[in-house]
């Protein structure tokens, strides 16, 4: 006979779900605001709470403490929230400047960590030795058994699923055969996505203070190919999870004249990405034009570094600074219009060219005067720097094995 409905155990699950995302959302909180937000009883969510008390998920952390002077009468409140050290996570997450594996808590602190420089000529063996042999030595340093661990976290930029021998089809990747070649060394739980995805989701759920208006945000990973994700009540848009990189092809600059490998004139990849920008300054690049950068590159042009731009660029070599301020020009119309296109609270930066505050405060100022103050002023950089990388593998972990199962473990003796 066919049944119907949902199960017993799955409202269970849904339920403690429900006060794991509460309790990330707001910190601690009471019971009683808890079975308010749930429309639940108070002795339902006493009970569901003291079952994940007992098996140590979340914990009890003193009595609410009230800014009056006289407190109100009756049952005083009692604040609960996540044991960040319920489990670990590890996180591995693979870019195509460097392949990033680590530790952390489910609040997203750094325990531990390895990272390893790779190029273009890095072969998939090399790679996958150094996760291997990153995991062994996180464990033993770290004194931790396998039943510690939540769980790894994959995050992978789509550029390098083919190095990663990650076959994909319709724009959906199949992480099947590095799945099982992983399981066959360390039998967790496994969790594989989008390294850009992950790293939105960190800048959402590893914030020290709660910002209620990084729930829907625009999140744009700047590299040799630019990516996008939006999210929407916390949660990624499905639409956007195999085709981040699809931003690399949006027109900002329509009066251009080069005609770009993709056939458009103007867009991202021919005009703001790292080899856009080299090749502009190649163009350039002369004593006449470009004095110090030639002097101090002793006329090899192979020797320009980003670094030596900004110097440049500070020195005042004119056709350096021409460059870098249409860079800065042309990055502020597309936040622009990933902005007007998704509406979101905050606009997220990562990775972009920017060494302070002053050049960020500069490329503020050209949002403001392209398209206002308003989204000037929601723009915001990631919290996620680059010898934590990994944090993209663990937010991808946390949110799939902790937050999306109720805090029930994964049994991990299942092939």
């Amino acid at each position: 006979m066919e049944q119907h409905g949902i199960s017993k155990l799955d409202l269970k699950r849904r339920n403690r779900m429900q006060v794991l995302k509460i309790l990330k959302q707001r910190g601690p909180t009471s019971r009683i605001d808890i079975a308010g937000t749930l429309e639940l009883t108070r002795a339902a969510v006493t009970i569901i709470t003291n079952e994940m008390i007992e098996q140590g998920i979340i914990a009890e952390i003193g009595e609410y403490k009230h800014v009056t002077e006289k407190a109100p009468r009756g049952r005083k409140k009692i604040l609960i929230d996540i044991n960040n050290h319920y489990k670990f996570p590890i996180g591995i997450t693979v870019e195509e400047d460097i392949v990033s594996v680590g530790l952390s808590t489910l609040a997203g602190d750094v325990l531990d960590k390895r990272n390893m420089s790779i190029d273009k000529n890095t072969d998939y063996s090399k790679i996958k030795s150094f996760c291997e042999d990153s995991i062994k030595e996180i464990l033993s340093d770290n004194c931790l058994e396998v039943d510690s661990i939540l769980g790894i976290g994959f995050g992978i930029f789509p550029t390098m699923y083919s190095k990663l021998r990650i076959d994909v089809k319709d724009d959906v990747p199949d992480y099947s055969k590095l799945r099982a070649e992983i399981k066959e060394q360390i039998n967790v739980p496994l969790v594989f996505d989008n390294s850009v995805k992950g790293t939105a989701m960190a800048n959402i759920d590893f914030l020290k203070t709660k910002d209620v208006n990084r729930l829907n945000i625009a999140f744009l990973q700047y590299g040799n190919t630019m990516n996008f994700v939006v999210t929407n009540l916390n949660e990624p848009i499905i639409s956007y999870d195999n085709r981040t990189n699809f931003v690399d092809k949006m027109i900002i600059n329509p009066t251009s004249g080069r005609v770009c490998a993709c056939g458009r004139k103007g867009c991202v990849e021919s005009e703001i990405t790292p080899s856009a920008i080299r090749r502009k300054v190649k163009e350039v690049y002369s004593a006449e034009e470009t004095p110090y950068l030639y002097e101090v590159t002793n006329g090899n042009f192979m020797n320009v570094t980003r670094e030596l731009l900004y110097t440049a660029y500070d020195k005042e070599d004119k056709a350096i600074k021409e460059i870098v301020d249409n860079e800065i020009m042309f990055i502020a119309v597309l936040i622009n219009n990933l902005y007007f296109s998704t509406n979101p609270q905050k606009i997220v930066l990562h990775r972009f060219p920017l060494r302070s505050d002053e050049d960020f405060d500069k490329l503020k100022e050209a949002i403001s005067r392209i398209a206002g103050p308003i989204v000037a002023g929601k723009v915001d950089r990631s919290i996620i720097d680059s010898r934590h990388r990994f944090l993209s593998g663990c937010a991808l972990a946390i949110r799939e094995l902790f937050f999306n199962k109720g805090g029930y473990d994964t049994p991990s003796k299942k092939k």
